[in-house]
């Protein structure tokens, strides 16, 4: 069994920036390619970021590219989402994902083997 844990959601003021975390503990290999996505009211998930297991590449959401930065840990189960310029578009509630498929194709396509509970992230204009 794999758990996901996301943290560092809340509230903040438009052109803010916050930093998301996600750690993976259970049976999860360090080759386990990693990934966020987000939930806003009334709309579907969707993909945000995705990084390769070893950090080697990464994919945006054309939304967020150029805002928003995913990157690993040292310990390699972690993911983090730096987030800044943020908008009031960018409410949601953001869902980590852990996929020991291939490459990033697969969360890029909104795929994953695991999700984390989500975190609320909440921008005020």
């Amino acid at each position: 069994q794999v758990e996901l844990v996301e943290s560092g959601g809340g509230l903040v003021q438009a052109g803010g920036s916050l930093r998301l975390s996600c750690a993976a503990s259970g049976r999860i290999f360090t080759n386990w390619n990693m990934g966020w996505f987000r939930q806003a009211p009334g709309k579907e998930r969707e993909f945000v970021a995705a990084i390769r297991w070893n950090g080697a590449s990464t994919d945006y959401a054309d939304s967020v590219k150029g805002r928003f930065t995913i990157s690993r840990g040292n310990a390699k189960n972690t993911v983090y989402l730096q987030m800044s310029s943020l908008k009031p578009a960018d409410t949601a509630v953001y869902y980590c994902a852990a996929d020991g498929t291939g490459t990033t194709g697969r969360i890029v396509a909104g795929y994953s083997d695991y999700w984390g509970q989500g975190t609320q992230v909440t921008v005020s204009s």
